[in-house]
């Protein structure tokens, strides 16, 4: 039995998991983490103080399901993104975790980056590990990020990712928490903000929603300005909604067909966040083929990636 132990600790949620190489099986605790009324994110110094906070909570809970002394393996993500210059201080609470569990378990601690976190979780939970052993595209929709990323194999990191394309200036994640504390919703917005769209009646191909589009990435804030124009004019907070998901929708299918015209047409993941709204996934799935999603679950930050890393570097598992 090899179990390996997950953590990662993002600007929205601390998390940990462990992987169960005997079965397969993921456990895992997560809390999100608290913003006050009306407001849209964090200071990182505020993400930090909630992180040391909720740590212990969340490594207790996950201890109260298993036994984490059978842990051979500590994997955390230390970083947003496996490029120079990338740091966000809330990863440095994870990283210290991991660094202390490793030394009294006796036991290595691997290092990777949230996005890489993201995608193994997606593709764990869309059964498709297999995709370590070729080139793929994948997305990587959040509060944080709205890339398009060729991804080939790495002897050494698991995965090496390379930008295709992204957004110039609000992330997706942005766009949708932006647009839903607009129309009085509480932050996160995004499964608020699916439920408000499915009372909507309105054709959002109708709402003069275009993809503004700069040699492959897509710009958002203009949609932001848009939103709030419609709802001076006393558009209903059900159709501003749902035009908001059609515009991430439609920008996210535009860098996918970029994609394809610069790499060919390979499988395409989709991960984060923003990509466990079902309105979103229907949009790509019904207009491309060989297309594959992170379970709900496995969307949003998780530290799922973060275990299973562990696992592909301490050797237990393959990329075949």
């Amino acid at each position: 039995m090899a179990r390996f132990l997950g953590i990662d600790t993002s600007n929205y949620t601390t998390s940990a998991a462990i992987y169960d190489s005997s079965d397969g099986s993921v456990v895992r605790e997560k809390l999100m983490l608290p913003v006050k009324e009306g407001g849209c994110g964090l200071r990182q110094s505020d993400a930090v103080f909630h992180h040391t906070v909720q740590l212990p909570k969340v490594i207790a809970a996950l201890a109260d399901r298993t036994d984490i002394k059978t842990i051979s393996a500590v994997g955390v993500s230390y970083r947003p993104r496996n490029i120079d210059g990338s740091y966000m201080p809330c990863f440095l609470c994870g990283e210290g975790l991991a660094d202390n569990l490793g030394r009294f378990l006796g036991v290595p601690v691997f290092k990777t980056s949230h996005q890489i976190g993201h995608i193994l979780a997606a593709l764990y939970s869309a059964d498709r590990l297999d995709l370590l052993s070729e080139n793929f595209i994948a997305f990587h929709i959040s509060g944080g990020t709205t890339d398009c990323l060729y991804c080939s194999p790495d002897e050494k990191d698991i995965l090496s990712v390379s930008e295709i394309c992204a957004s110039l200036d609000l992330k997706g994640g942005q766009l949708i928490d932006r647009t839903g504390v607009m129309l009085g919703l509480k932050f996160p917005c995004g499964v608020q903000l699916e439920r408000l769209a499915e009372k909507s009646t309105a054709d959002p191909s109708k709402m003069n929603v275009r993809p503004v589009m700069k040699d492959g990435s897509c710009c958002l804030s203009g949609f932001e300005n848009k939103f709030g124009k419609m709802l001076s004019e006393g558009a209903a907070h059900e159709d501003i909604a749902l035009a908001c998901q059609y515009a991430v929708a439609a920008s996210a299918a535009k860098m996918t067909e970029y994609a394809f015209s610069q790499k060919g047409q390979l499988p395409v993941l989709y991960a984060g966040g923003v990509m466990s709204n079902k309105y979103i996934r229907k949009y790509i799935a019904d207009r491309y083929e060989n297309t594959y999603f992170a379970a709900p679950g496995f969307s949003c930050d998780n530290a799922a990636g973060t275990a299973l890393f562990a696992a592909f570097s301490n050797g237990v598992m393959k990329c075949q």
